[in-house]
């Protein structure tokens, strides 16, 4: 082990207890407090003033009469809920609302007819998430009735179970009967509390119709028994069909005409059932989405087209009473046809305890969602449209429903009440003692007039009967006020920044930089490198370049502008570093061609990014085959399409073939040369496996089923095999080489090899091109270093290190990042990847195959390509001596900038850490950064081994020789 490998370890542990310090202060989970509300619970209320009518009705009620008043008079007897995962609201309007009509939308016709039909129990509901909007967080916030953590994103492929109150654990603990079919995610987060479940596997985002199959054949049997109280069937089509697909696609378009058809039958079955004394006579049904996704299919973070979801409520009750206007916020418009559709808008906050209202079972202990009072008036059968603006003709009606709406709004606001002072007490920070008095004072001032006045008027209803409607609306208006502060403070203080852990983190993160630096110095001086070309100590340009270029990259990052466009900065960057070297190659009238070449490179890599990072463009089938920016705008051609199949295995025979002679100039015997030959085996895989999946060639046949999966599975396995391999070739040879230049060149070239095969496959047909461009990039770096060197000592190896190849090294690895298609966000994750070779679930494998999808071209092969600027600058006997203590030098430096980087990233959430994009942009540009740096830590490590030991111990054999 070379001596010098341990400062990559301890810097490695420091970036690690830094990185877990300062996530531990930032990425806190929401405390979760181990309460769960009860019955009896209410008696503590203000809020036990029930009406007398109400007792009265008990017997002729349709809900069971062994169910006992809990927190509020149940309303409805069972509930059916269908989830469509990512169903935009766009899917379910009508397009009328929206400014431009697209081919996805009418597609739930079905819907609107129901909701233009019978407006009295039929609505639409736009519902607004929080983000982030992984279904796993929506899952959580529906249940719970409180806002999702960020950190939970990262359980999103292993979801735990819910441990605090939620509304299926009060559901089963209230007795009701809950029967589960769908999205397995349902028993992960709730393993002991259906009576009855199906779950199916949700994570193949490529099966579109396996979870929904089996979603229809137990959904419409079900509706014809009486062992179920609550019937949840979630389907996945749509939101698989949006990540392969894209909205705008045919498949998209016929799995909405699926759930249409699915829904008639479903209404059809609940109101064959709903005459009076029937099995559904008081059953509600919603349809609701648990999220949106952008047009390419994407979600995860808080862009309107993700957060904005749909709930669409039928009731069938039968007959309606009225609804005071004044809580009808609706907006109405008209469909395609001319009929008046209206919809409302609801915060997914207030399902969990609106839901709970309606079954009369207590509200989740850590709700602070609102009643939501349209929801709640449609499922308790009162709303009536026709008597809208107030001429209500049954004035008892509205008076008996506003205090029904009152007293579960007292009970609500007591509720959110208790959970927040316990919350604070119980919490490490909680709120603010100011905050805390203001919602104190609000609630008092909603509880005083409900004591002293709205009661009294009550007990003494026949004498102020005219004053009795207004203070039942004012009432309402206090309560509902207190609850919307409440959300809205949780919403903009929630999450509890420990800032003596965020800044302890920080202070190690700099301590590293630090030692990192000192590493660098002592190392550089101890074998006499210089940043200058004539070995003195003053600072080059190159240096004032290299640090110029990374202080500009770090402080973009105060800026969630320039967050978003990353790729760009670093592309613009990295074209100013290649401006200097041309200016250098004019002047020594040296390499002018590879100057030009890499800025054409850097050229294209920004139309790359341009394209790859445009939420607008439009998603198809083919663009997801080909996300080659080139070949998306060919394909508008039909002349194109066989030359645009066969483009990507052309450039996959280029790539074969520059490696075999990259290996052949140097060496070609030994274990090098059956490294290229399982190369060019995958290779030659990877252009079947492409060709079986064509549509236009018809190849499928070829491999039917399973037999899709072999292929990639024998790439992966040729890949590790040549990893082993020469692991073994590393620990085992002891064959001394005199060119240590030469070795250090093969084992890189077989490195890459070794790696190469993998990512292809996983990046698809623009798998090979950005190989290529890396190859090309890469080469250009490299020779464009030797502009100083060639004009000293006839292009020896000397004692200078400039650090501008280095950083465009660095620069240009982030290029790569983006122009794959890649970006900081969750919804910048290619799901799919994990699939390649797949087709179940498997959570290492695929996890590792995801990490090599996302960092193959920015990390694994910039990391292990490194030794490239080290072994091509030249080869004399003085190279012996200092090719270890050069490419040490470049890692260090390499990893310095990285450090840099994250550095500056961690600083900038800590100080944006209430900014209202911290949870959408800062905190995930936080976790791509931070996982990243640990990645190159250890790959660093692991090339310091590969790359290290068995020259360091030629060179030091020839240096105790020639003592």
């Amino acid at each position: 082990m070379g001596k010098r490998i341990w400062v990559h370890w301890v810097i490695m542990a420091l970036h690690v207890v830094a990185i877990v310090i300062f996530t531990r202060g930032f990425l806190l989970t929401r405390t979760e407090l181990p309460f769960y509300s009860n019955c009896s619970d209410v008696l503590q209320s203000p809020c036990s003033f029930s009406v007398n009518e109400n007792q009265n009705q008990n017997q002729n009620d349709t809900v069971d009469q062994n169910q006992q008043r809990c927190w509020s008079k149940p309303a409805i007897g069972r509930l059916v809920i269908i989830v469509f995962d990512a169903l935009r609201f766009d899917f379910v309007a009508p397009s009328t609302f929206f400014q431009e009509s697209k081919p996805w939308m009418d597609k739930l016709q079905f819907v609107q007819d129901l909701a233009a039909k019978n407006a009295s129990s039929a609505r639409i509901f736009k519902a607004i998430a929080d983000p982030p909007t992984t279904s796993l967080q929506r899952l959580k916030g529906l249940t719970t009735g409180g806002l999702p953590t960020f950190i939970d994103v990262g359980n999103s492929f292993g979801a735990p179970a819910i441990v605090e109150d939620n509304l299926i654990h009060q559901l089963a603990k209230n007795g009701k009967r809950v029967v589960m079919m769908g999205d397995d995610t349902w028993m992960q987060l709730f393993p002991n509390h259906f009576e009855k479940s199906f779950p199916y596997p949700s994570f193949n985002v490529r099966d579109l119709d396996t979870v929904d199959n089996g979603c229809i054949e137990h959904l419409l049997p079900f509706l014809h028994q009486e062992d179920w109280d609550v019937l949840i069937a979630h389907f996945l089509g749509v939101d698989h069909a949006g990540h392969i697909f894209g909205v705008d696609s045919v498949q998209m378009i016929e799995k909405l005409e699926q759930y249409n058809s699915i829904l008639q039958k479903v209404v059809e079955a609940l109101e064959s059932q709903s005459a009076p004394g029937g099995l559904h006579e008081n059953t509600l049904l919603l349809v609701m989405g648990d999220h949106g996704q952008t047009v390419n299919g994407d979600h995860g973070g808080g862009s309107a087209e993700e957060v904005e979801t749909s709930i669409f409520a039928v009731s069938f009750k039968n007959p309606p009473s009225p609804l005071p206007s004044e809580f009808d916020t609706s907006s109405c418009g008209l469909d395609l046809v001319r009929r008046n559709i209206c919809f409302s808008s609801i915060h997914q906050l207030d399902f969990a305890v609106t839901v709970s209202a309606l079954l009369g079972i207590p509200f989740p202990f850590g709700s602070i969602g609102r009643v939501n009072p349209q929801l709640y008036a449609l499922g308790a059968g009162t709303w009536n449209f026709e008597d809208s603006v107030g001429n209500y003709q049954n004035k008892s009606k509205l008076e008996e429903w506003m205090l029904n709406y009152a007293n579960v709004l007292c009970t609500n606001s007591w509720q959110v009440k208790r959970y927040i002072d316990i919350y604070s007490a119980s919490s490490v920070i909680g709120f603010s003692n100011e905050d805390l008095l203001h919602i104190a004072s609000m609630y008092a001032k909603a509880e005083e007039k409900w004591s002293h006045t709205t009661q009294k008027l009550l007990l003494h209803k026949k004498e102020s009967h005219n004053e009795l409607l207004p203070a039942l609306r004012r009432q309402i208006d206090l309560y509902s006020e207190f609850l919307a502060s409440v959300a809205e403070l949780a919403r903009s203080k929630w999450t509890e920044f420990n800032l003596k852990m965020m800044g302890t983190g920080l202070g190690i993160m700099l301590i590293s930089l630090l030692i990192h630096f000192l590493a660098i110095k002592k190392v550089k001086e101890q074998y006499g490198f210089s940043f200058t070309s004539s070995g003195d100590s003053g600072i080059s340009f190159g240096l004032i370049l290299s640090c110029f270029m990374v202080v500009i990259r770090a402080c973009s990052f105060l800026s969630n502008s320039f967050i978003l466009e990353e790729g760009k900065v670093a592309c613009f960057l990295l074209a100013t570093t290649a401006l200097v070297k041309m200016r250098y190659s004019i002047m020594k009238k040296k390499m002018i061609l590879e100057a030009f070449v890499f800025l054409l490179l850097i050229t294209i890599c920004r139309f790359t990014i341009e394209v790859g990072l445009s939420k607008q463009a439009p998603s198809s089938e083919f663009m997801n085959a080909y996300p080659s920016w080139m070949l998306r705008i060919a394909a508008g051609f039909p002349i194109w399409n066989f030359v645009a199949e066969a483009l990507p295995v052309v450039a996959l025979i280029l790539l074969a073939f520059l490696l075999r002679e990259a290996i052949s100039r140097s060496s070609s015997k030994g274990i090098w040369k059956y490294i290229i030959m399982g190369t060019n085996l995958s290779y030659m895989l990877i252009a079947v496996h492409w060709a079986s999946e064509s549509d236009r060639l018809n190849l499928a046949w070829v491999l039917k089923g399973t037999g899709r999966s072999y292929i990639p599975r024998l790439i992966y396995a040729i890949g590790f095999g040549q990893l082993l391999l020469l692991t073994f070739n590393q620990l085992f040879s002891k064959r001394k080489s005199s060119d240590h230049s030469n070795l250090l060149y093969i084992k890189t070239v077989a490195m890459f090899s070794a790696w190469s095969s993998t990512i292809i496959i996983l990046l698809g047909k623009q798998g090979p091109w950005v190989a290529l461009a890396f190859i090309i990039g890469g080469y250009c770096i490299m020779r464009l270093d030797n502009i100083e060197l060639d004009v000293k000592d006839g292009g020896s190896w000397n004692r200078m290190l400039d650090p501008v190849p280095v950083t465009q090294w660095s620069l240009f690895a982030v290029c790569l990042f983006f122009c794959t298609g890649h970006w900081c966000a969750f919804d910048g994750l290619r799901y799919g990847a994990a699939f390649i070779g797949f087709e179940e679930f498997l959570l290492v494998p695929q996890a590792i195959l995801l990490t090599m999808d996302t960092f193959g071209f920015s990390l694994i092969l910039p990391i292990f390509g490194v030794p490239f600027l080290v072994a091509c600058l030249g080869q004399s006997e003085k190279g012996k001596k200092f090719i270890l203590t050069r490419l040490s030098l470049v890692y260090m430096i390499y990893g310095l900038i990285m450090a840099t980087s994250v550095t500056a990233t961690i600083i900038c959430v800590t100080m944006h850490k209430r900014h209202l994009m911290v949870w959408g942009l800062f905190a995930p540009k936080f976790v791509f950064d931070v996982a990243g740096l640990i990645l190159t830590d250890v790959l660093v490590c692991l090339a310091s081994h590969y790359y290290f030991s068995q020259v360091e111990d030629d060179a030091l054999q020839d240096l105790s020789t020639k003592k």
